[in-house]
């Protein structure tokens, strides 16, 4: 696989690179990221490398993201080679609540906003960026399809919701012949799998692809730490536990919401050492371990990569130029699994085989997919 490797979205016809450049970085706003000059080369060598899938979002950096972004399209004169994917949710305008949310009155005055600031007359995958817990399905998903049939957008997903939320929106859209979900942006990582519980199985049967944030565990398997690995035995692990704390001590990052900041703890370092005896291995480093892993999960359709640097983006982007082998692959499997909560607990094991009465039940006969991309008789 490489990166002129391209995946459908969802149930579309549009092709995106599995490793989609994400543009946080772009824009010192927030006190840290990228100068303009340095997130034009991130850019370029992203798309001289094959890439067309840009992710940004209105809030980020307060929309020097975007306005840079699509300064930096024009630039190559690229809108028709690449896909651009932007959100919208958050509030920029403090003490109007109708600045923000999920609300139709909100996602038209922020399409507008994204579509000025990214130069563009359409985005090709505009998403609602976070659940609001108020706006009900039926005016998010009408007010998207509206922008689908006016030409603003071409393509629409979600990003951090729950996921009963998600189903309610894809099946009403099916229902009523509206904008079906392409895709679903969540937080995925060998340290952050709990997506596995729900959103895996919802996208594979209802269509939506899963592009993942945060491969990397907030830097976690980036390379930046050492677990020290079997040779060092816990020191490192300890290491690695104290320089974590210290950083999780620090200011957060405006907005963050990353999980991954609470999980820093004996299983993470476990992992850690897995990835780092993995990627020693098969000569690779830390980081293109921990991408080529998500990138080849169930249903995922891309991962999003960021780089405050060019020489983090030339390394991420060698994570689409191998193949993890089977035994290595069980390894990071078996030491990262989640645990499984309530009630999907009864859904497996011994459970099951009461269910069936003691006999091997499979959903489909071996042979009965056959359009190459699933093989197994267990889709």
């Amino acid at each position: 696989m490489s990166l002129d490797t391209y995946c459908l979205l969802g149930r579309t016809g549009l092709r995106v690179s599995r490793l989609a450049l994400g543009t946080m970085t772009f824009g010192k706003e927030w006190g840290w990221g990228s100068d303009e000059e340095t997130s034009r080369a991130v850019f370029n060598h992203y798309l001289d490398a094959g890439g067309n899938f840009l992710d940004t979002a209105d809030i980020y950096t307060l929309g020097t993201s975007e306005s840079w972004l699509g300064k930096f399209v024009a630039e190559r004169k690229a809108r028709d080679r690449v896909v651009i994917a932007t959100k919208f949710t958050q509030n920029m305008q403090p003490g109007n609540p109708n600045g923000g949310g999920n609300g139709r009155k909100n996602i038209l005055r922020a399409v507008e906003g994204s579509l000025r600031r990214l130069n563009t007359d359409y985005i090709d995958l505009y998403i609602l960026h976070q659940w609001d817990a108020l706006t009900p399905v039926d005016e998010v998903i009408r007010t998207l399809d509206d922008l689908v049939r006016s030409g603003k957008v071409r393509h629409v997903g979600l990003s951090d919701v729950p996921a009963w939320y998600a189903a309610s929106m894809q099946t009403t859209a099916e229902l009523r012949g509206l904008e079906p979900i392409s895709s679903i942006q969540m937080q995925y990582s060998l340290v952050e799998r709990n997506i596995e519980h729900e959103f895996v199985a919802l996208g594979l049967a209802k269509g939506m692809s899963i592009t993942a944030w945060s491969p990397l565990a907030s830097g976690l398997l980036s390379g930046k730490y050492r677990s020290g690995g079997a040779e060092q035995g816990g020191r490192g692990r300890l290491d690695m536990l104290a320089a974590i704390a210290r950083k999780a001590e620090a200011p957060k990052k405006r907005g963050s919401a990353n999980s991954t900041l609470d999980q820093r703890n004996e299983r993470s370092a476990a992992i850690l050492a897995e990835v780092e005896n993995v990627a020693r291995e098969i000569g690779r480093s830390v980081a293109q371990v921990a991408l080529n892993w998500a990138m080849n999960r169930p249903c995922i359709a891309s991962v999003l990569i960021g780089a405050s640097r060019l020489e983090q983006l030339e390394e991420n982007l060698a994570a689409a130029d191998f193949d993890i082998p089977p035994a290595l692959l069980a390894r990071l499997d078996a030491v990262s699994h989640p645990e499984t909560p309530f009630p999907y607990t009864f859904f497996g094991g011994d459970w099951q085989q009461r269910i069936r009465g003691g006999r091997t039940v499979l959903a489909k006969p071996p042979g009965y997919y056959r359009d190459g991309l699933i093989e197994s008789g267990n889709p």
